[in-house]
């Protein structure tokens, strides 16, 4: 039978052990203690972190975005001149109101006779005015439009566009003609758009890959016949060649991260799309359809 003395020597013991084992924070910070000396050494800590379990996939992609946003420029990511909705001074509102319900954008860069001549920004819910049957002139609706260079990098822009309260700007080329635009949701997509497969889902990886539960993660180009080969449906390639353009002729617009939708005997689950393109899928198998349903 164990003394008294004996028995605080075990607990104590125990204790110790309890004690001895680092915690979270000092497990972070026994990484971060070796001070990097460049960026590369910076990014090459963190993916230490996190194949150690120190941090989640999501965490680490939201750091490297950070520091890739204070890299990029403006022109890496805006909307070309081409691709812009725009409003047109001299269309009335019954004429351009169906695009804005079309697109559904916030915001809207209004010109006058061409897209290098924008007057100012509409913000979609001063229309309610219209329906309220007030005096509307669009030209008075208008908000100052922000113009900003290429060359921009996108922190600075991000913290103006905070500091300003503002959520859009034109982009000029060196002539001062208009290149595209730009949206504070243009910016943050770089943080956190790619959270969802950055790591799970590498870019060298195949274009589908099977989930332990049984569910494809599928990169949107994926030719519409691999798709079938893989998953075993028969959906048609007639129309579209790649899955992505099925998926949006679906859905009728281009859908965000996390949008649903079923067709085909496929549940399918938005993974990262930005203002431009569809990126990734989670696809679920319900049943085998060979024709994808009415969009």
């Amino acid at each position: 039978m164990a003394t008294e003395s004996e028995k605080l020597s075990h607990n104590k013991a125990s204790n110790n052990k309890v004690s001895n084992k680092p915690s979270l924070l000092e497990r972070l910070s026994h990484f971060l203690l070796r001070e990097p000396e460049d960026r590369e050494q910076l990014v090459e800590l963190l993916h230490g972190a996190y194949e150690n379990s120190l941090m989640d996939a999501d965490s680490l992609a939201m750091i490297e975005g950070v520091l890739q946003v204070s890299e990029m420029q403006v022109r890496d990511v805006m909307i070309p001149r081409s691709q812009m909705d725009v409003i047109d001074i001299t269309d009335t509102p019954e004429v351009f109101i169906p695009h804005v319900i079309e697109t559904a954008h916030s915001r809207f860069p209004v010109i006058e006779d061409n897209k290098n001549d924008v007057i100012g920004i509409l913000l979609a819910k001063d229309l309610l005015r219209y329906y309220a049957g007030e005096d509307f002139e669009v030209r008075d609706m208008l908000r100052p439009a922000v113009f900003i260079p290429e060359s921009k990098r996108l922190n600075i822009l991000l913290k103006e566009f905070r500091s300003n309260r503002n959520h859009i700007a034109i982009v000029v080329d060196e002539y001062g003609g208009v290149a595209g635009m730009v949206t504070i949701e243009d910016v943050l997509e770089q943080i956190v758009g790619d959270i969802e497969d950055e790591y799970d889902y590498d870019e060298d990886e195949d274009n589908v890959i099977q989930n332990a539960d049984g569910q494809y993660r599928v990169k949107a180009l994926t030719e519409i016949a691999d798709f079938n080969e893989i998953i075993g449906t028969a959906l048609s390639d007639e129309e579209f060649s790649t899955i992505g353009g099925l998926v949006v002729n679906q859905f009728g617009h281009l859908p965000k991260r996390n949008d649903e939708i079923t067709f085909s005997g496929l549940h399918i689950k938005v993974l990262r799309a930005d203002s431009r393109r569809l990126h990734s899928i989670l696809v679920e198998v319900i049943s085998k359809e060979t024709e994808p349903d009415a969009a």
